[in-house]
C-alpha cells in the first residue's frame, strides 16, 4: 500500500477508536436509563452496534499490522504508485491514474488497482509508449502523456 493509504488508515482507526467509541457509549448510557435492560431494544441495538465496532477496529489494525508501505515507481517509467496521464488513441478525453494496491483503488477518483488490466498494460511503459487494454469491446489504446 502507498504511505498515504497507511495514513488514512490511522487516522480511521483513529477516528473510530476515539469518537465512535465515544458516541456508542452515550447511546448505551441513553439506553440504559430507560431502565429493564432485558427488554431494551434500544440498549441491545447499541450494544450490537459496540460489537460490529470493535470487530471493525480489530480488522483495521491487523491490516495496519500487516501493512506493507511499497514506495512509488520513479525514474519516468510506470509502476507502483505512478500516477500517469493517458489518452486514448481514438480521441478522447485524457485521464489520470494513479496505481495502487486493491484496498485503495476507486476507479471514480482516478485510483486504479495495480492489478487491474489497464495497470498491467502500461506497467514498465513511459511517457509517449502506447499501451493495449483487452477490453470486452476489443482492444483499446492508450498513449501515454505523461508519468510522475
Amino acid at each position: 500500500m502507498t504511505a498515504e493509504a497507511l495514513d488514512a488508515l490511522r487516522e480511521e482507526i483513529n477516528r473510530l477508536e476515539t469518537d465512535e467509541r465515544a458516541s456508542i457509549a452515550e447511546q448505551i448510557k441513553a439506553a440504559r436509563a430507560h431502565g429493564d435492560l432485558k427488554e431494551n431494544a434500544e440498549y441491545h441495538a447499541a450494544k450490537e452496534a459496540q460489537a460490529h465496532l470493535e470487530t471493525k477496529i480489530k480488522r483495521l489494525r491487523t491490516r495496519e499490522l500487516n501493512a506493507e508501505v511499497v514506495e512509488a515507481a520513479t525514474g519516468g517509467v510506470i509502476g507502483f504508485g505512478s500516477r500517469v496521464e493517458v489518452t486514448g488513441e481514438d480521441g478522447s478525453q485524457p485521464a489520470t491514474y494513479r496505481l495502487v494496491s486493491a484496498q485503495e483503488a476507486s476507479p471514480r477518483d482516478g485510483l486504479l488497482s495495480f492489478d487491474s488490466p489497464v495497470a498491467a498494460a502500461l506497467n514498465g511503459k513511459r511517457a509517449g509508449d502506447t499501451a493495449a487494454v483487452d477490453t470486452p469491446n476489443g482492444e483499446r489504446r492508450l498513449r501515454i502523456v505523461s508519468v510522475s
